[in-house]
């Protein structure tokens, strides 16, 4: 019995014609310490959208400010990308990692000094930097340890425990924002990063021990832009890379932005209320990844389950952006449901990467992340823009102008969408990477 368990997991061996067995312990010791670095990239990612009405009131933000913040969060893991690529596949995803924490932890530090818009929008941008490497480290290094067939079962055990990241951003933030005030919240979070950053540095490695000893492949690694032009060549990948532009930005914006301001500003949620939302959301769609994650394997396709979570998502946000007076309920029923149906994301990412050979995995992954992480850093500034355009109300935004911003992001969501069915190849999990 113990021996069929431990040859579950089985990771690709250097002639990928055979697998080699990986203990529980071993893999879950890697899925852990990524969890805990893309735990805190989640955290950090959706923390303003709970306290966003108490920043604007503290720091005396305007909506493009606050809109700037958020999205300078998001520019700086975009800038970052080409630079951890190329870590990646020479340096490997532990020190890059490693290294990186130490500006996710002084970031972290600075938000609990900012006092003005733009100091809060350096914090933003220094600690964005610092996760710029967490997430495609997790796809560099589950590719790595486990066989293809099982990547995206992998995946969803990691971006499944990320996603207490939010939880920790909705209530939790919002009771010790009450309690000590937010800036002492982050300065807590700056004492975890450092810690799981010291963590990750010691106990990850960028193969799995019987690889270790593997002959060293002599594929010669290319150039920063010949590896660029290589993976934007590649047959299929531009459709993935259209949605995957669009199919986090759009819900991360929401989540991480405006969910806060909207339920204060239409329901009157107060803060304790609102982290409580964000809570159930984040808890929504954690469970919802451990679920939809290893249903490509059961269906044996990536594409289709894509294109199901992606509709559903946008016919939600639809209704959201012209169904006018919502209740409470009604709108608390469409943000939960969004937050399931979202969790095709661990199956694109999956999907993604089986485009790229091994040698290019770390380039593949981060040129993949650019594209998602220019609509991250995109759509929270240009819906930022709206509030004002519409008219700002003593009570808050107006209506309106939430109709504008979920109407805006379901457009960009179509267009992504559009191109992906029309353009993009399935490539299933029974297939074999080369």
């Amino acid at each position: 019995m113990a021996s069929s368990r431990v040859s579950e997991l089985t990771v690709p061996s250097p002639d990928r014609g055979k697998a080699l067995a990986v203990s529980r312990r071993e893999i879950g010791l890697l899925i852990g310490l990524l969890a805990g670095t893309t735990i805190l990239s989640q955290f950090f990612r959706a923390s303003l959208a709970v306290i966003a009405p108490e920043l604007i009131r503290d720091l005396a933000l305007s909506p493009e400010m606050l809109g700037l913040a958020n999205g300078g969060f998001f520019g700086a893991l975009l800038v970052a990308q080409v630079g951890v690529g190329v870590a990646f596949d020479r340096i490997g995803p532990r020190r890059t990692v490693g290294a990186l924490s130490i500006l996710m932890t002084l970031g972290a530090a600075l938000h609990a000094v900012a006092d003005t818009g733009p100091l809060l929008v350096a914090a933003r941008v220094v600690t964005g930097a610092g996760c710029a490497a967490s997430f495609m480290a997790a796809l560099v290094l589950v590719s790595a340890w486990l066989e293809p067939s099982r990547w995206s079962t992998g995946l969803s055990w990691v971006f499944g425990s990320s996603q207490f990241g939010i939880l920790l951003a909705g209530a939790p933030l919002a009771v010790v924002a009450e309690l000590a005030g937010w800036r002492m919240a982050f300065l807590g979070m700056a004492v975890v990063a450092a810690l799981v950053g010291v963590l990750f540095f010691i106990f990850v490695r960028d193969n799995p021990p019987s690889a270790l000893s593997a002959p060293p492949t002599d594929t010669a690694q290319p150039g920063t832009l010949a590896g660029l032009r290589q993976i934007l060549s590649i047959p299929g990948i531009l459709p993935v890379f259209a949605l995957f532009g669009v199919a986090y930005a759009s819900v991360a914006t929401i989540s991480g932005l405006w969910a806060g301001p909207y339920l204060k500003d239409i329901y009157g949620l107060e803060a304790g209320s609102r982290g409580l939302v964000l809570t159930i959301m984040a808890a929504l769609q954690m469970i919802s990844v451990f679920v939809v994650g290893p249903l490509d394997r059961v269906f044996d396709t990536r594409k289709w389950l894509i294109a199901a979570g992606a509709t559903a998502t946008l016919v939600i946000l639809c209704v959201l952006a012209t169904v006018p007076y919502l209740s409470l309920g009604m709108a608390l029923t469409l943000l939960f449901v969004m937050n399931i149906t979202t969790a095709y994301n661990t199956v694109l990412l999956a999907h993604m990467r089986g485009h790229f050979p091994n040698h290019l995995a770390g380039r593949g992954a981060t040129t993949g992340n650019i594209a998602q992480l220019a609509g991250a850093a995109a759509l929270p500034v240009l819906t930022g823009f709206i509030p004002g355009f519409v008219g700002v109300l003593p009570s808050g935004y107006a209506p309106d102008a939430y109709r504008l911003i979920f109407a805006s992001l379901a457009t960009c969501l179509a267009i992504g969408l559009f191109i992906y069915l029309c353009f993009a190849r399935d490539i299933r999990p029974s297939e074999r990477i080369k």
